[in-house]
């Protein structure tokens, strides 16, 4: 696999910005695709630095692309840029031009760890035509609940969010987010992997509950583990094997 570490103008953001994208070397593709998201205290590189995503990759023939979204939240922030559809609408336009992967939503994944993951499992909520399958590991789901809880983050979700009232059914809100997605909607395959020690148990095993109220198809895995790189580290390889089985599925 080939490791790039790479820059982009971005029109949304209204200024230049990193990502570092996993390929295969073979002269094959067009790829499957990970779109894999960073967490809050983590950048465009630290799944490469952090993880043995690189090695892992090497068994399976998909383009992996980690773009980098600051502390954002994955949102439009109400104080500060339109990382949303950054990520949504454009990175994954340039990435379909600058590489050879498939522009089949079928062939699309999206993945993350604590804040990715909120941001990975608003990515297939929000627009479920275009993703086959969302993984989110140790997922901050409910940044409300965080917000009530944890006032230190008061100016961060002020920057992304604006306010709590504001927060509570709109797009953010995934919880709002699943009551409109309707019975006969397609909707992207998900897994939801935590922890038992993590500090967001609880928020995941929450949403879950939710997630089974509605015809989403949902596996919820939980293990010992904790918020840390060990963990993700481990569950990586099994949200690759995931991705694999489901591409061989579909091929079938």
């Amino acid at each position: 696999m080939g490791v790039i570490s790479g820059q982009i103008n971005s029109s949304e953001l209204g200024f230049t910005i990193s990502y570092k994208a996993i390929l295969p070397e073979e002269r094959t593709g067009p790829y499957p695709v990970l779109y894999l998201l960073h967490g809050l205290s983590d950048d465009d590189s630290s799944w490469v630095y952090n993880s043995s995503i690189v090695r892992y990759a090497s068994q399976y023939n998909i383009a992996i692309f980690m773009p980098q979204v600051h502390i954002s939240y994955y949102s439009d922030m109400y104080m500060g840029a339109n990382y949303w559809s950054f990520l949504t609408k454009e990175f994954p336009m340039k990435m379909k031009n600058l590489f050879n992967i498939s522009h089949n939503s079928e062939e699309t994944f999206v993945a993350g760890l604590s804040m990715g993951g909120y941001g990975a499992i608003k990515w297939g909520l929000t627009y479920p035509t275009e993703i086959a399958g969302v993984a989110a590991l140790s997922a901050a789901v409910d940044p409300y609940r965080l917000w009530q809880d944890e006032p230190i983050r008061d100016t961060l979700f002020k920057s992304a969010f604006k306010s709590k009232e504001s927060f509570i059914g709109s797009e953010n809100d995934m919880y709002a987010v699943l009551k409109q997605i309707e019975k006969e909607t397609v909707t992207p395959v998900m897994l939801q992997i935590c922890g038992t020690e993590d500090f967001l148990y609880e928020d995941n095993l929450k949403f879950k509950e939710a997630l089974q109220e509605t015809s989403i198809d949902c596996t919820f895995i939980e293990k010992p583990g904790d918020h840390n790189w060990a963990f993700w580290d481990q569950e990586i390889q099994y949200v690759l094997k995931w991705m694999q089985e489901i591409l061989t599925k579909k091929r079938s």
